[in-house]
């Protein structure tokens, strides 16, 4: 096995093999891949993505995106579990900030988009409909 400049893993036994890549920008991946168009391998079916900066996704990809379940981890302690289009967070997800707090909801391209539930890092929860950084309307839920 070897890889070309892009980076995509490169086989010739066939579609829906299993690799370990190691990418030009020291990026790694372990996982499935099947074959491209242009014949080449990539990322398909279930796998772990290692940026050289520390972000890792683990999931399931889909020609060489992210889609479909998975979890995307950040250095700074952020972490996001849920549904994936595009590279994007869209549908159904948790966002754990750095501090602790939580947003359990909608994503639609990376925003939050729709029904949610915020939750701080005091534990005080809000819920209602987000849009983006706009939030009207949130109600505090109690507990009693």
């Amino acid at each position: 096995m070897s890889e070309n400049k892009e980076g995509y893993c490169l086989n010739t036994d066939g579609v829906g093999v299993n690799v370990s890549c190691i990418f030009p920008n020291g990026d790694k991946y372990e996982g499935q891949c099947s074959r491209s168009a242009s014949g080449a391998l990539v990322r398909s079916g279930i796998g772990k993505h290692t940026s050289a900066s520390g972000i890792i996704y683990m999931g399931e990809w889909c020609e060489d995106k992210m889609l479909g379940r998975g979890s995307l981890q950040f250095p700074s302690g952020a972490l996001y579990e849920g549904e994936f289009k595009d590279n994007m967070y869209h549908g159904s997800g948790t966002y754990i900030f750095p501090d602790g707090s939580v947003y359990r909801g909608h994503f639609c391209s990376d925003r939050l988009e729709g029904e949610g539930t915020f939750t701080d890092a005091q534990g005080l929860s809000w819920t209602g409909d987000f849009h983006g950084e706009a939030a009207l309307g949130l109600k505090l839920l109690h507990n009693l």
